[in-house]
């Protein structure tokens, strides 16, 4: 027997898994983490499986912001590697390369036994960030070397986002070698572009699917945040959240056009002061808070984990009503605001991502552009976005552009249902009980949102199915030292093999 202290709440658990959380008396919530799972291992051919990611991240799949400088080489090289090293996924799924203007994005179609069931469908993406010319000298290993050194795999998209795509395969190979077929039709969808939102690939395929007459899948699950101890602030345990709903997207180009001249004789206001001073007003010109669906759901399954004395505040934010905010959704909000990722939570942010003039010292450049990037809370459309925008610098020899494929807020999946219950038992099943599983509210986002957007797919739930160890590691997502553990890789390929059995009893 163990006692786990979690922030005033007491776990007591059997060494063989079976555990509860307990709940003061005098709580406002009650727990609602799932009791009683008993952990599973799946055997897995794990050097092979290494081996095979490796391989992949030796692919340099990027996405780069200029759609014109697109690999293909990397892309046809990778799809044809797949084909080599999972031959009986490639032999029993129908496989079909979609997209446009650019096919690359794989879809898989694993029928299943009984057509009248709701199909499901798992999503991942091949397309990576680059590696920043001046980061290298920062990479312990090379950065698309698919190293295995120290007990870890190395390499950019190892975590973000191939070691979910080969999760996804490494299972289904292992359940065609023992010849299981699933109840229910199984979609795999690997997109190509989702690093830059999606438009080539994940909205094509969401509309090809749509179009072939899916009325609504009983479950989509897609990449999100990593099983992780001390991810969100005053929550030292083991956590697993799962997105229920993503904000929307859009990215908007600020631009003044002017006259340039010689820099030995300025005029009052340059182009780019101009510009400086429109970005200057706007960062000040915040959305305002407020408490999301998601959040509250999240606070629902949180808020007993939690010390009891605050469980007052999280029940009010738990159980609030949109419209109105009560003294103790203030303290929440006030409290929330403190730390950038809870920040983000609560509002539209704004983030100034580029900014772009000048070739040379002494030229005043005839043009400064700025490119900012939102994501929006719901009923916060572009056109909302764009006027808070035009009203926030109030200068008219601003043009402001749409230069994204922008994506509304999404739907709210349902925390409650079969399908959330399904992920929370797969991920006790191979990580245990002894951590907290409870949904959030996705301040990324990922083109899972092209589905979820749709009356199809109104449960879509997010989680990247890999353990790190800490904060420190997940830096490694879209910065230096990407890696993930050879031996949580394992689990990884478990989980996707139990979630596919786990499915049959939705």
């Amino acid at each position: 027997m163990f006692t786990r202290s979690c922030s005033g709440i007491f776990l007591t658990c059997a060494l063989t898994g079976l555990c509860a959380p307990a709940v003061a008396q005098d709580a406002e919530l009650p727990s609602l983490q799932m009791e009683g799972v008993e952990q599973i291992t799946i055997e897995v051919d794990l050097d092979g499986a290494v081996e095979r990611l490796s391989r992949a991240v030796q692919f340099p799949t990027i996405s780069n912001q200029d759609r014109n400088d697109f690999d293909t080489k990397a892309f046809d090289d990778y799809h044809a590697f797949l084909a080599e090293a999972y031959p009986k996924v490639h032999a029993s799924l129908k496989r079909e390369v979609l997209g446009d203007p650019r096919p690359y994005s794989l879809l898989y179609t694993w029928e299943g036994k009984n057509p009248d069931l709701p199909p499901a469908l798992f999503y991942a993406h091949q397309d990576v960030v680059p590696v920043p010319e001046d980061s290298l000298d920062q990479w312990d290993q090379e950065p698309f070397s698919g190293t295995v050194a120290d007990g870890y795999i190395w390499g950019r998209g190892v975590l973000d986002d191939k070691n979910q795509i080969h999760g996804i395969l490494e299972a289904a190979e292992m359940k065609l070698e023992e010849g299981w077929q699933p109840e229910r039709t199984l979609y795999f969808v690997f997109g190509q572009d989702e690093e830059v939102g999606g438009p080539e690939g994940a909205r094509y395929v969401a509309d090809v699917l749509e179009q072939r007459g899916i009325e609504r899948f009983a479950f989509v699950m897609d990449e999100s945040a990593p099983l992780i101890p001390g991810v969100l602030p005053g929550i030292p345990d083991n956590t697993a959240l799962i997105g229920i709903a993503q904000k929307g997207y859009i990215s908007l180009e600020l631009a003044m056009h002017g006259v340039g001249g010689h820099s030995s004789q300025p005029p009052e206001e340059t182009n780019i002061g101009i510009l400086a001073k429109a970005i200057t007003k706007l960062e000040a010109a915040q959305f305002p808070y407020r408490i999301h669906e998601a959040v509250r759901h999240q606070y629902r399954y949180m808020g007993p984990e939690l010390e009891e004395s605050r469980q007052p505040m999280f029940a009010a934010v738990a159980f609030g009503k949109e419209g109105e905010m009560t003294d103790l959704e203030k303290e929440f909000i006030a409290e929330m605001a403190t730390n950038q990722v809870t920040r983000a939570m609560l509002h539209t942010t704004i983030a100034v991502t580029m900014f772009n003039a000048g070739i040379k010292d002494n030229v005043l450049p005839p043009a400064a552009t700025a490119v900012v990037n939102f994501r929006p809370m719901p009923g916060d459309t572009p056109d909302v976005i764009i006027d808070h925008v035009r009203k926030a610098i109030d200068d008219d020899r601003i043009t402001i552009t749409d230069i994204s494929a922008s994506t509304p807020a999404t739907a709210v999946a349902d925390p409650d249902g079969p399908g959330y219950k399904a992920l929370e038992k797969t991920i006790r099943q191979i990580w245990g009980n002894d951590l907290i599983v409870a949904p959030f509210f996705v301040i990324g986002g990922s083109d899972s949102k092209h589905f979820q957007a749709r009356a199809f797919a109104p449960d879509v739930y997010t989680i990247t199915g890999i353990q790190l160890d800490s904060m420190k590691e997940f830096a490694g997502f879209h910065g230096v030292n990407e890696r993930i553990k050879v031996d949580e890789y394992g689990k990884t390929i478990g989980f996707f093999y139990q979630i596919m059995t786990n499915l049959d009893d939705l």
